[in-house]
């Protein structure tokens, strides 16, 4: 069992001033995910008449990316290639003293506690719009020919949560590697082709009015990424919007 002290965020609404309150989370089992560590403590808070810790979850198996908060200043902790539900308490010590906050980044307004508002990727996937030609059903799958590295590419790109680990992690909230991944997926494949250029506009525009802010190639997203997405996705985004904003011209 372990012992630990917990710094964590607490604020009511985006309007209140948050503050740093601590808590001793005592007999927490090592076998324990990190979210499941907070339920514990929650439960103890509740019996004793206080109010809970909030955060945000739902899968629990790294797959919504749901549970966007910072352990010790880093967006899913330092383990690598891993949401926070996913971190065990055993790689703590016993007595440590573990910071939690919220994602911070103007385009990820907090809602309350550890709760951010992430809607922003969402109308960023929207302005992408949809693949418009017909792919069949599952048997036609193969009908269609894809050179084995851009299937590859494509599908290292789809493994994207849009947990938003990226953003929180850059010093300047770029949202460039979840918008590279996003644009990649589909970009990638003949059947996202015809609305490339419209795809790729649609979503580095509306990035721009969510008012994340531009990348600057030092990688601390790549870096914290729980699904690993590889900044070569930003490098052909860039090139992507080069082309379309030429042909844009042309027109």
């Amino acid at each position: 069992m372990l012992n630990l002290k917990l710094k964590v965020w607490r604020q009511n609404n985006a309007n209140d001033e948050g503050v740093i309150e601590t808590y001793d989370a005592h007999d927490i089992p090592e076998s324990a995910s990190f979210l499941e560590m907070l339920d514990i403590v929650n439960e103890r808070i509740l019996n004793d008449g206080g109010n809970p810790i909030h955060f945000d979850h739902d899968c629990r198996e790294g797959i919504c990316g749901q549970c966007s908060l910072t352990i010790n200043g880093i967006p899913h902790s330092k383990e690598r290639g891993i949401t926070a539900c996913q971190l065990h308490m055993r790689k703590f010590k016993d007595g440590e003293t573990i910071w939690i906050e919220p994602f911070r980044a103007k385009a990820f307004p907090l809602l309350r506690d550890l709760i951010v508002d992430r809607s922003a990727f969402d109308r960023i996937i929207a302005a992408g719009g949809y693949v418009s030609v017909r792919t069949g059903s599952a048997q036609d799958a193969n009908n269609l020919p894809v050179a084995k590295t851009k299937a590859d590419a494509a599908m290292d790109a789809a493994a994207c949560i849009g947990c938003g680990a990226c953003v929180a992690a850059c010093k300047n909230a770029s949202a460039m590697l979840f918008v590279s991944a996003k644009a990649a997926h589909l970009n990638l494949l003949p059947q996202g082709a015809p609305e490339k250029n419209k795809r790729v506009l649609g979503m580095v525009r509306q990035m721009d009015s969510e008012g994340f802010g531009n990348c600057t190639n030092q990688y601390e997203c790549e870096a914290v990424c729980p699904k690993e997405i590889s900044v070569d996705n930003i490098a052909r985004l860039n090139r992507d919007y080069a082309i379309a904003i030429a042909d844009e011209a042309a027109v």
